[in-house]
């Protein structure tokens, strides 16, 4: 069983960044279409970032630019690089990787 762990999150000025790391545990399937939605308070979980199983990478309109989404096969890991980081970019953080599930999420707050 495959379980997917949620890193870096904190508290973080506007303007500031971030990297969030996702480690799978057990065997995943390289090309499995994975990424990260996030959810804010008295919102919908949304879509952040995603790879397809063809490779190909996109973004919600409100971070692209300023978020950067990596895998690194070997590791079983994936990121979230957030640059430029806004106040509502406040929210918990998901990874999450199709027919596998979803991590436990991770708080990223942006505030000075």
């Amino acid at each position: 069983q495959v379980q997917l762990v949620e890193s870096g999150g904190g508290l973080v000025q506007p303007g500031g960044s971030l990297r969030l790391s996702c480690a799978a545990s057990g065997s995943i399937f390289s090309n499995a279409a994975m990424g990260w939605s996030r959810r804010a308070p008295g919102n919908e979980r949304e879509l952040v970032a995603r790879i397809t199983a063809g490779g190909t990478t996109t973004y919600a309109d409100s971070v692209k630019g300023r978020f950067t989404f990596s895998r690194d096969n070997a590791k079983k890991t994936m990121y979230l690089q957030m640059n430029n980081l806004k106040p509502e970019d406040t929210a918990v953080y998901y990874c999450w990787a199709a027919g596998y599930g979803w991590g436990q999420g991770t708080q990223v707050t942006v505030s000075s």
